[in-house]
């Protein structure tokens, strides 16, 4: 099988190399306990080699019966080089043959917590650090098998209640015709997330310490406090689909809320990544009802795949359409994703041998969740197709009572089921991703292997969360129409930024080394981050300005970021002719074994991050938008609140 943790054994083998003897560092065979004495200075067989120096190369072959040319050099503490040394071996059985250690980076890890080193354990698998890598398609599935979870789950938990309320929206309001949103949105989901994926098995630190450490304590509190706001409002949407979702089977709020909270808090707290990833992977397979569900409704296939690949909006591009369209967007691609993945492949131990299965693991879930999204569209067109209810959408329960009256029961119990599992598991994952954040930035025990007394800080931040949400659900007149709004707007704001951070880690030498992004990479990224951008602005203008046209927004915020890069050229081009800019550094030269073993160095061994005049202005206009976005959301919301 792979090898997956050549770093964590290198790194617990050399405090043991610099505080035992000598002789202790050469394994013997079992019959020889008594070696480590042989070292001290006598006329023993072993001593020939030290004091005659070159006439008698084969003494050391005859003073051991084990003939290891290797053991001579370990006989003392063997010198630590910049470059690469020899990877902890572990204890040959007598008969066996010395494997031919592998040559890695002396570069420790900057991994944080202790739990994140060690075996891969996974709900349908488990790799031993040290197994070695093997062909064959069986063993690969195998390996694939134990390292899956990470991407299926953030894709999954991305079709949350939030998720299929706005898909339901999109079916119910305006039938097949916005498939072509679902499909562009793929490749943005692979981008985005294969850079995390990156940055959690190359690092071992979370994304908001990373944004913490490398930007400024300006940035990692702005974008981690967001963050706890932005997901905790999220929890909440949640709960309220837990409500919805059992209103349909006749159970109060005031019961489904708070077993729903204990089930969380339960599965979580069980002291076991495995545990908790295999109930996961419970509620993402009751997940998988949706599809009958979907062929039951006589979905029509050539509309499908008409819609699929032809944009187009039934009725128009109307500012309704527009706002939806980015609704979709901010629902499926959503910043808590950025985080919740890094820390989640960081605490699954995957390393940088097992970086394509991982994105293999996320390719394989971004197809599940638009497929996924896809069927909910669908199945909300089916249910109010040729109804007076087409274009009037209220909730996901509407949805679920439609297809009850028009066409039977079950096709609305199924659906209910639908909406409580998808509340679930993005509840769990949101929740989850606040936790690892809170965990990274305050350098707290944060992790699933760990049990609820040694980790007692990260288990309370992720059931406090659960409670308090939980609770603004049952108040009586709680604004939950508003929350959803809030929800939606702040998403908006933030995921430009999180992603023009992302983009930055991702570019930074000290932080990823060879692994950094491609010169065509960032082209994508950067488009992908120009066109949220765009909607982000629609969404904050045609939220706080409910008189402006999504239209006419569009064209403002437009012309605003032409006008904002065409300024940002003409002065970077005058930067360049006086010779301001600084030169990059040069890239890392690694063989490609080394390049699989290499870690981040502890973040206090970093370099200081230099700013070109590119990134330094795009950050400042990025922070002005952030504060007057903000600003202007939390004067509306105050504003909607006082009635």
């Amino acid at each position: 099988m792979t090898v997956p943790h050549e770093q964590p054994e290198e790194r617990q083998a050399r405090p043991s190399a610099e505080s035992r003897p000598p002789a202790a560092q050469r394994p013997e065979p079992a019959p020889r306990p008594a070696a480590a004495p042989q070292a001290d200075p006598a006329p023993r067989p072993a001593a020939a080699p030290q004091a005659d120096p070159a006439p008698r190369p084969a003494a050391a072959p005859q003073a051991d019966p084990a003939p290891r040319p290797a053991a001579a050099p370990q006989a003392g503490p063997a010198p630590r080089t910049p470059s690469a040394t020899q990877a902890a071996a572990p204890p040959v059985k007598a008969g066996e043959e010395r494997p031919e250690p592998r040559q890695t980076l002396t570069r420790p890890s900057a991994v944080l917590d202790e739990a994140h080193e060690g075996d891969i354990e996974g709900a349908l698998g488990r790799i031993r650090a040290g197994d070695e890598q093997r062909s064959g398609w069986k063993r690969r599935l195998i390996t694939f098998l134990a390292i899956v979870g990470p991407g299926l789950i953030v894709m999954v938990g991305d079709n949350d209640a939030g998720g299929v309320s706005t898909y339901a929206q999109a079916g119910q309001n305006y039938g097949y015709s916005l498939l072509w949103v679902l499909l562009l949105l793929i490749p943005v989901l692979i981008v985005n997330q294969e850079m995390v994926v990156r940055l959690g098995a190359v690092t071992g630190v979370g994304h908001a310490r990373l944004i913490n450490e490398r930007f400024g304590r300006f940035w990692g509190w702005f974008s981690v406090g967001d963050l706890f706001l932005l997901n905790f409002l999220t929890i909440v949407t949640e709960f309220i689909g837990v409500s919805l979702a059992l209103a349909f089977f006749g159970v109060s709020k005031y019961i489904a809320v708070p077993i729903a909270a204990l089930v969380l808090v339960a599965i979580t707290a069980s002291g076991s990544f495995a545990r908790w990833e295999r109930a996961m992977f419970f509620f993402i397979a009751t997940s998988l009802v949706l599809f009958p569900l979907a062929f039951a409704s006589h979905p029509s296939y050539s509309a499908s795949i008409y819609h699929l690949v032809v944009p187009g909006v039934q009725g128009g591009f109307t500012s309704d359409a527009v706002l939806l369209i980015i609704a979709i967007v901010g629902t499926t691609v959503a910043p808590w994703q950025l985080f919740f993945q890094q820390s989640n492949v960081i605490d699954k131990r995957i390393t940088p041998r097992f970086m394509g299965y991982e994105r293999a693991d996320t390719t394989l879930g971004a197809v599940v969740v638009i497929v996924g999204a896809g069927a909910i569209l669908i199945i909300a067109d089916f249910a109010v197709r040729g109804t007076k209810l087409v274009g009037h959408f209220t909730d996901a329960l509407g949805v679920a009572n439609a297809l009850s009256n028009n066409h039977g029961y079950w096709y609305g119990a199924l659906f209910s089921i639908v909406l409580l599992d998808a509340s679930i598991i993005g509840a769990a994952a949101v929740t989850l991703s606040t936790s690892y954040a809170f965990g990274d930035v305050f350098g707290l025990k944060h992790s699933l292997h760990r049990s609820f007394r040694d980790a007692k800080q990260f288990y309370l931040s992720y059931a406090a969360l659960v409670a308090v949400a939980a609770a603004i659900v049952l108040i009586p007149g709680a604004p939950l129409g508003l929350i959803t709004t809030a929800v939606q707007a702040l998403a908006g704001v933030l995921l430009p930024s999180a992603s023009a951070f992302l983009l930055l880690l991702c570019n930074d030498r000290e932080v990823l080394g060879p692994w950094v992004n491609a010169r065509w990479l960032n082209v994508v990224a950067i488009v992908i981050i120009g066109t949220l951008l765009l909607l982000s602005g629609i969404l904050v203008v045609t939220t706080v300005f409910t008189h402006v046209g999504a239209t006419t927004a569009a064209l403002w915020v437009a012309v605003l970021l032409v006008v904002t890069v065409v300024g940002a050229a003409v002065w970077l081009r005058i930067r360049h002719a006086r010779g301001e800019e600084a030169a990059p550094p040069p890239p890392v030269q690694l063989s490609p074994e080394q390049r699989l073993n290499w870690r981040m160095p502890p973040l206090a061994l970093l370099k200081p991050v230099v700013w070109s005049p590119a990134t330094r202005l795009g950050m400042i206009v990025l922070r002005g938008y952030l504060v007057v976005s903000v600003l202007l959301l939390i004067v509306k919301a105050v504003q909607l609140g006082g009635g």
